[in-house]
């Protein structure tokens, strides 16, 4: 759902078929509420998550809905795929198909997916200026070595896209397996950078966005609704 936003006096003249002087009138006589408020200005801003009532009855009343997804391995992050299936149809929820997904995952990884009706909260998560990182647990084919911080530190150059990835943080946990937390999420960038190392990504699960570790008692392809300070608090760091 995008997140529509205009001015309280356009809403109401265009919902009421009347005119905005008749709009003044109506909120100097106190009619209507904006999330629980009553409303005086007509240049206040409202959105698509505005509780809105007149004389008492409701006008607008759209919920957001947070959901965090254990996406399995073979599910592709789509909201709709002839070949396979989608983490929207592993969803049992009424308003699933008001969902978008905030930041995907390709066929092969599992891990972490967030799926939510509000794009101002999905920017939030999802542009790179915002710094949210994402932390992944990947395992190789071949040996790990000291050679390969440096140079997930640096970034990497990529010709295809003509760009170069933003520094990256590369753990080594094992001779066989890393975790790497990176703020943005370009075509296979996990894979393609172990890639010019020419080792082979064998396994790639996502942990976490932000603040936000997937929970461990979701077994994959369950979900849940996030808590409210989930919400408020995914991007705090």
């Amino acid at each position: 759902m995008a997140l529509n936003k205009a001015r309280l006096d356009r809403f109401l003249a265009q919902y009421c078929q009347i005119s905005r002087k008749d709009v003044r009138l109506m909120l100097a006589k106190n009619r209507v509420q904006i999330n629980g408020v009553i409303a005086h200005d007509i240049d206040e801003i409202i959105d698509t998550f505005s509780h809105i009532t007149l004389d008492g009855q409701v006008i607008q009343e759209n919920a957001a809905h947070y959901i965090m997804l254990n996406k399995p391995i073979g599910v592709v992050s789509a909201t709709r795929d002839k070949e396979h299936k989608t983490v929207i149809d592993l969803l049992d929820y009424s308003f699933k198909d008001e969902l978008h997904i905030v930041g995907r995952l390709d066929l092969n990884t599992s891990g972490l997916v967030l799926m939510t009706n509000d794009s101002r909260w999905s920017e939030r998560l999802t542009l790179p200026e915002h710094k949210v990182i994402k932390r992944y647990s990947v395992t190789l084919k071949d040996k790990l070595n000291e050679e390969y911080i440096s140079a997930f530190a640096k970034g990497m150059y990529f010709e295809f896209e003509d760009i170069t990835t933003k520094p990256a943080k590369l753990t080594i946990l094992s001779d066989y397996q890393a975790e790497v937390e990176l703020v943005e999420g370009r075509y296979h960038q996990i894979k393609r950078m172990f890639g010019r190392f020419r080792n082979t990504v064998t396994a790639l699960h996502r942990c976490s966005i932000g603040t936000l570790e997937l929970d461990n008692t979701l077994e994959p392809a369950a979900s849940r609704h996030l808590t409210e300070w989930e919400v408020h608090n995914v991007d705090k760091l």
